[in-house]
């Protein structure tokens, strides 16, 4: 069976928990597997809050849409924003994944972790809009 979840919020951190609410019980009505809801969760986190860091300058006002798709064989993630253009998959800093904790320059970890989570990744930039779309595979 396939479901749909649509979401807005505002470039504010503090919407967040919302968001993170409704997709959690959303996974839970559409029977996800525990790892799937915590990648998914991560994976959301982690590029929303890079939206509203990165996606506006001297605090304008901007909006996030969400939209998940659910069926049995996998959860698709479309997250749109009106914020600045950035493709995350190529203009971010690639990790430093080799040296401690201390050692490693700030940023990429977060791509990372959307690239090794994800079962597919891409960007565009389409209408003064960037389109991030993620799939997580349910049966891999």
């Amino acid at each position: 069976m396939s479901a749909k979840l649509s979401l807005k919020m505002g470039f504010e951190a503090t919407d967040l928990p919302r968001i993170q609410s409704a997709i959690g019980e959303f996974s839970r009505e559409q029977d996800w597997p525990p790892d799937i809801e915590f990648q998914v969760d991560l994976v959301l986190e982690e590029l929303v809050l890079n939206v509203v860091h990165h996606g506006s300058s001297d605090g304008e006002e901007g909006e996030i849409r969400i939209e998940l798709l659910s069926d049995d064989d996998a959860v698709v993630i479309q997250i749109v924003d009106d914020g600045r253009p950035f493709d995350p998959l190529t203009d971010a800093p690639e990790p430093d994944t080799e040296s401690g904790i201390e050692d490693r320059a700030v940023g990429g970890l977060g791509i990372h972790l959307v690239r090794t989570m994800m079962d597919e990744v891409t960007y565009r930039r389409e209408e003064d809009k960037n389109h991030m779309r993620l799939v997580k595979r349910r049966n891999e």
